[in-house]
């Protein structure tokens, strides 16, 4: 009996010891500078600054996207790469052009039709999921999940539409947090050339 215990406890000392072991041992891979209470502040900003961008879609009356990034910021969808904050406007402006108030047709031209009634303003939610945010100093990344859901019509039940991820870097702009790049991508592989 006494030789059981002496075992039993030979086992709880080294199941401590492994315990031991793995909490003092640092991680295997380090994605995050030191954790302190103000890194902990930024990734909430930055996070906030996340969820704001996405709520403002949908929005009538919106804040402009370009103001989310940084005077040289970048939005790459896809093979399309929007750069500075001009730039950025027009990747979220595409109404077509239309001629001045009282100009006439060019020679030739049939008339102007009539213009389309307004389209009917359906719900459009999109929301975000398993936010990673590491933050380095006054620059950060961040990875996020995003899922459209959207109306066909009003009344319609809200039905999801696209799902995809959103890579991005950050900087800290007059102690506010703005994206430097925003890189949007489907499936579960990051760009080409991505860090943390």
């Amino acid at each position: 009996m006494k030789l059981n215990s002496i075992r039993q406890a030979g086992g709880w000392v080294v199941a401590l010891a492994l315990c031991y072991a793995v909490l003092a041992s640092p991680p295997a891979t380090q994605a995050e500078d030191k954790m302190t209470a103000q890194s902990l502040i930024d990734r909430q900003l930055i996070l906030d600054q996340i969820t704001r961008y996405y709520y403002n879609f949908g929005k009538a009356d919106r804040q402009s996207e370009e103001s989310f990034y940084a005077e040289d910021g970048e939005l790459i969808l896809g093979t399309r790469h929007y750069k500075g904050r001009e730039g950025i406007k027009q990747a979220y402006n595409r109404a077509p052009a239309t001629p001045p108030a009282g100009a006439a047709p060019a020679a030739g031209a049939a008339p102007a039709a009539a213009a389309a009634p307004p389209r009917e303003r359906t719900a459009f939610n999109v929301t975000i999921d398993n936010p990673l945010i590491i933050v380095h100093g006054d620059t950060a990344t961040s990875q996020v999940i995003f899922t459209e859901y959207r109306q066909d019509k009003v009344g319609d039940p809200m039905k999801m539409t696209t799902q995809g991820k959103e890579y991005a870097t950050w900087v800290k702009v007059k102690g506010q947090w703005l994206y430097k790049t925003r890189q949007i991508a489907s499936g579960s592989n990051p760009p080409e050339g991505w860090k943390e």
